[in-house]
């Protein structure tokens, strides 16, 4: 087993110990979305696996957060804002920006790219450093600005 994926649980236990019902429920909603993926795929996820799929449920909370403001819906804003933030606790640190400039930089070195035709190189080197850590789209947009 993933050692995220045994703290989440053990999270769960603290929370329904201290019966701390948000956080339990977040918690649940975690741990039901992990086992859906082990029970699809028939696998045994690790930590990697487990971070996408985290990244993936923030995204959702912040693509909702979105909505309900356009919507007017405090309510719903301030519930998916405390679920976004525990779920940011089992997330990575995310990169600074000089971070990410120094690994685009390292990218490029490595890999030798010299024009546009190189991104896809660039992005397969800083793909599995960053994933997680950063948004990968932006990525994509500093290193289209530094090959052009």
């Amino acid at each position: 087993m993933s050692a995220l994926k045994a703290r989440i649980q053990d999270d769960v236990k603290t929370a329904m110990k201290a019966r701390d019902k948000a956080r339990l429920a977040t918690l649940r909603l975690v741990t039901a979305a992990l086992k859906q993926r082990e029970i699809d795929e028939r696998i045994e996820l690790n930590d990697g696996q487990v971070t996408e799929i985290l990244i993936k449920l923030d995204k959702q909370r912040q693509d909702s957060i979105e909505q309900y403001e356009k919507a007017g819906r405090a309510d719903l804003v301030a519930q998916e804002s405390a679920e976004r933030a525990i779920i940011a606790e089992y997330l990575p640190t995310a990169l600074s920006a000089d971070e990410i400039a120094a690994l685009i930089r390292a990218a490029i070195t490595e890999t030798g790219a010299t024009s546009m035709r190189d991104m896809g190189k660039v992005m397969a080197w800083l793909r599995p450093k960053m994933q997680g850590r950063a948004d990968l789209g932006a990525v994509s947009k500093d290193v289209k600005s530094t090959l052009a």
